[in-house]
């Protein structure tokens, strides 16, 4: 069964009305019926054709059954000159008979009575099966899908680079050389220049001789370079939240390779500074962009650091002596754990506070350091680093009155009082075995590592406690607080006190050889230049750096350097044996001050060495 839809379009705004009243809505401007037909096969159907618009009305009458699935049959008439076409089924009976004259009354105008002879009987209503229509709309589009892909021009990739070049174009125009006329020799007269030499021979001799026996011109050195200030201060260090604390700079130290300085705070005045922190700070002054207030390091410590010592060859480790009587090596260059070895609190750890530290070569191993720790309990202490961060003593000794020699008269000391406390301590450039003693007492004291008598002491100790004491030097007025050994003499070494005197000994004889009145008030460090045989600097509780060259004058100073304004202690310095014009002193102000020497104070004279050793021998007679 087929279906044809046909779709008549009337332009016209007006309503109208189907001839049962009812009243059709048509659409703004356009109306549409629409007039369907069902047809079975082999029905033909035709549809009327207008000639114009007036003709293309038509009066319609659907004719439809309220009832779902039932449709009546329709047929139209149309007026006007149009043709009439009836649709039916191929099969003729009544009903089509009466709808063909139906569609004629309608399009005559005339109204259709009952049933009659040649009158075409009324509408029957029939019902027919449903048709279904398969949508081939859908199934054309899903056949006509296509999948399309959009793909973007390919990513070009240049590299281009750009040299460039400039040439300089230098001429340097010289004058043209004049050639230099030589002057034809004149004409001697040999015999009587050779009778000449020999009459002033013997006196030109006698003159040599008398200038060479004279000491008019000792210690004058020509001078070609353009003359410099002695002294000048490179660098003051300093760490902001130790000052703030009142810290005092305690100990000084270079490191190995001569570019790092390392300080200790603590406090060296009276009072109990045990439970205090201090730190360990240092710079490297070769590093870019130094910040004199930011050290390259800082190191806490639960207890005040009173000295340092940089290992010989390794440039980042160093040694701290503790007011609590500890030894500490740590590694500056791990920031995050800097500990490395410690003595802890043990039977063997000093019962006093460390008054210096110094790194040995282990005996018969060059390579190996251990570490020499000297207090004001008498005890002198070497350790070694083991596995666990643990620093392992190894040897000791121990200082006894009874046991010191009688090489000088000493002062009687109280009932009881049998340790005798070590300040400071300085070894022999010569021998390695051997070592000068500074002490409370104030006498210098001659040891050796090599003693083997056994100390009169009851302190305990998990090794046995020798006596290291040879011979006694005359004291100061006063505690000593720093010796030097003399690196260009075995036998000269010095040492200064708390009576403002340095002492000029050799380790021959008790008496000093000299004597220098420095400062009315302490002296807390001295120390001979690694490069200059006769000089040695000193620094003093008024706030002075002074520099000495003996073979200028051995009375006073050859330059005093004022370290503090307000006359705080320097309490410590240190020459820097790899860059030997630099010299750093600390004091009590927290502050690190790096002089730089000049030539005058570095450059050894022709015959310095042997003007030491002749003020040696002249004044030991």
């Amino acid at each position: 069964m087929n279906i044809l839809l046909l779709y008549v379009w009337y332009p016209s705004a007006q309503n109208s009305r189907a001839r049962h009243g009812r009243r059709l809505q048509p659409s703004p401007g356009l109306c549409a019926w629409q007039l369907s037909a069902i047809f079975e096969p082999g029905t033909n159907a035709s549809f009327p054709q207008f000639s114009s618009p007036r003709s293309s009305q038509a009066f319609l009458e659907p004719a439809f059954s309220r009832d779902r699935g039932r449709r009546s049959r329709l047929s139209a008439s149309v007026r006007e000159g149009g043709t009439v076409s009836t649709a039916t089924r191929a099969q003729s009976g009544p009903l089509s008979q009466a709808g063909s004259a139906r569609v004629a009354v309608l399009a005559t105008g005339g109204v259709a009575s009952g049933p009659g002879p040649g009158r075409p009987g009324p509408l029957q209503d029939e019902t027919l099966g449903v048709a279904s229509v398969p949508s081939q709309w859908r199934a054309v589009q899903g056949i006509r899908g296509e999948t399309k892909s959009c793909q973007t021009a390919s990513i070009a990739t240049a590299n281009v680079s750009a040299q460039a070049r400039s040439h300089v174009d230098a001429q340097v125009q010289t004058e043209a050389p004049v050639p230099v006329s030589v002057q034809p020799l004149s004409r001697y007269n040999m015999p009587r220049l050779a009778a000449f030499l020999r009459r002033v021979e013997a006196m030109v001799i006698r003159e040599l001789n008398k200038n060479w026996q004279s000491h008019a011109f000792d210690g004058f050195e020509v001078n070609w370079t353009e003359q410099q200030q002695m002294v000048s201060c490179l660098y003051t260090l300093g760490y902001p939240p130790a000052q703030a604390q009142g810290l005092h700079v305690t100990g000084i130290s270079w490191n190995s390779t001569g570019s790092v300085v390392a300080c200790a705070y603590g406090r060296l005045d009276h009072g109990d500074w045990s439970t205090l922190k201090s730190f360990v700070c240092a710079w490297n002054l070769d590093r870019r962009g130094l910040s004199p207030r930011q050290p390259s390091a800082v190191v806490e410590v639960p207890s005040a650091v009173l000295c340092l010592a940089f290992h010989p060859t390794q440039p980042s480790h160093v040694a701290g002596g503790l007011y609590s009587g500890e030894v500490l090596v740590w590694d500056l260059s791990r920031p995050e754990d800097p500990l490395l070895w410690r003595t802890g609190l043990t039977d063997d750890t000093h019962t006093d506070p460390v008054s210096q530290v110094v790194w040995l070569p282990e005996p018969g191993h060059s390579h190996r350091f251990q570490v020499l720790s000297v207090a004001t309990d008498g005890k002198v202490l070497l350790w070694r680093g083991v596995g666990a961060g643990q620093l392992q003593l190894t040897e000791g000794f121990a200082l006894v009155m009874q046991q010191l020699p009688r090489s000088t008269k000493l002062k009687k000391h109280s009932r009881g009082e049998t340790e005798v406390g070590a300040t400071a301590v300085a070894f022999s450039s010569f021998d390695p075995r051997l070592f000068i003693l500074g002490t409370e007492g104030g006498f210098p004291l001659k040891c050796s590592l090599a003693a083997g008598e056994a100390a009169l002491t009851r302190t305990p100790s998990s090794v046995p406690l020798r006596a290291p004491a040879q011979f006694t030097f005359s004291p100061h007025g006063g505690p000593v607080y720093s010796v030097s050994c003399s690196p260009f003499h075995r036998n000269l070494f010095l040492s200064a006190g708390t009576d403002g005197h340095v002492h000029l000994y050799s380790m021959l004889q008790a008496p000093p050889l000299t004597s220098l009145q420095l400062s009315l008030k302490y002296l807390f460090a001295v120390r001979w230049s690694p490069v200059r045989p006769l000089v040695f600097a000193a620094a003093s509780g008024e706030g002075d750096v002074l520099l000495f060259d003996l073979q200028k004058s051995s009375q006073k100073p050859t330059v005093l350097i004022k370290q503090t304004q307000d006359e705080s202690p320097v309490y410590c310095l240190e020459f820097n044996s790899q860059q030997t014009q630099l010299l750093a002193a600390g004091d009590a102000q927290g502050t690190v001050k790096v002089w730089q020497l000049s030539t005058e104070f570095v450059e050894q004279g022709p015959r310095e060495a042997e003007d030491l050793d002749h003020l040696a021998a002249e004044v030991a007679t």
